[in-house]
């Protein structure tokens, strides 16, 4: 994946036209993990509620331009019941990071310039630990047996407004579809989403 940022950010700056980094943050409109009860063990999930990470934008003429983002939010589920006779637990956090390579064209209007984007995504969960603890016997890994896979990729489409003021201040609206899910349970009842909606605000220079 480090390859594949280093490549992505040198590409933008090789060209002549304007380049703008800054920042992009906000918060998930769903829920990464859903995570429910059967009756004999409980999933829940407390997932920070923030995203954040750095932007960069190549601004093409006729109101084109091509982003990536590098988005990172924290991940953190657990659960509770009974496995056979033995109650247990299971607690897990991670790091979920999300990377967006967008097409986006700007409305020509004055001052404030609506915005549609679209393109691809990848993400990745990195940092896995889960605490598995049953009866007497407590154990620590980074390989859950709901973690489905550590990467994925999908579609995403968003919309926006560019506010300029001696800066872009541009707040969006996300929506992402992963072709696959990263956590999936046995019983089904731990999962992680495959659409996804976020309200971001980024901030460039």
């Amino acid at each position: 994946m480090r390859p594949l940022l280093l490549l992505v950010f040198s590409s933008l700056c090789a060209f002549s036209q304007p380049v703008s980094f800054g920042v992009k943050g906000g918060i998930p409109l769903t829920n990464f993990v859903s995570a429910v009860s059967n009756g004999t063990f409980d999933w829940s999930s407390s997932t920070p509620r923030y995203i954040i990470g750095p932007t960069v934008e190549l601004r093409l003429p006729g109101g084109f331009g091509v982003e990536f983002d590098a988005l990172y939010r924290r991940l953190h589920y657990n659960g509770s019941g009974f496995i056979g006779n033995a109650f247990s637990t299971s607690n897990t956090t991670g790091n979920l990071w999300e990377f967006p390579l967008l097409l986006k064209y700007r409305f020509p209007t004055e001052g404030v310039r609506p915005y549609v984007d679209a393109g691809i995504a990848w993400n990745t969960l990195t940092g896995i630990n889960r605490t598995f603890t049953s009866a007497a016997a407590s154990i620590t890994d980074s390989n859950p047996p709901e973690l489905h896979r550590n990467v994925t990729y999908g579609v995403v489409a968003g919309v926006g407004l560019d506010i300029h003021f001696l800066i872009h201040i541009s707040p969006e609206i996300r929506y992402t579809r992963w072709n696959s899910r990263n956590l999936e349970d046995a019983l089904g009842i731990l999962q992680s989403r495959q659409d996804q909606a976020e309200f971001l605000v980024g901030i460039t220079f």
